[in-house]
């Protein structure tokens, strides 16, 4: 029997625990920075949090997530409807995150499965070309959905592949 996963909206007394996580996360991908002046810690010893971290609990188009495996933080995620593609887009994953302890269990996929059904639509998320492991994991949610579309980007905002797909809503029992 596989963990209870929950995706639930942070909320404004949470925003420390995702700027918290957002330490970690943002120390995972600087290994993809490596040829790349961000990426370095701060006098303090920490990272530079995205200026727009705020605007999550601010605007009713962004939305902070927190995931729990039965009750304890194992990531985040911070959607918006930011389309790097230029293309009409409901949904963008912006930022996805499970702490590495919990990465290879089916966690990530549950919580992602999870945020789908809760805001269906057209999604998009883009990944870094460095960033390998995240492309394989994105394509197979994407594939996971029917139809989708991939794209390649190579711009000065983008440089990476595209995966684009609809989330049907969910149906309600039968009458």
């Amino acid at each position: 029997m596989s963990p209870e996963v929950k995706v639930l909206r942070a909320t404004a007394a949470e925003t420390s625990v995702v700027a918290n996580m957002m330490q970690l996360y943002i120390h995972d991908f600087s290994e993809f920075w490596f040829d790349q002046p961000q990426g370095d810690v701060e006098a303090n010893g920490l990272y530079a949090l995205p200026d727009n971290l705020q605007s999550y609990w601010d605007d009713p188009d962004l939305v902070a997530l927190l995931v729990k495996l039965t009750g304890t933080i194992v990531g985040f995620a911070l959607i918006n409807v930011h389309a790097h593609s230029g293309r009409p887009v409901d949904w963008n994953m912006g930022e996805f995150f499970i702490l590495r302890k919990y990465r290879r269990a089916g966690i990530g996929t549950a919580a992602a499965q999870a945020i789908f059904a809760d805001f269906p639509g057209r999604w998009e998320t883009a990944v870094a070309r460095r960033n390998v492991g995240a492309q394989i994991f994105w394509q197979r949610l994407a594939e996971d959905y029917g139809a989708f579309e991939g794209l390649d980007l190579r711009t000065t905002e983008w440089n990476g592949p595209i995966f684009r797909f609809t989330v049907a809503p969910a149906k309600g029992p039968s009458s």
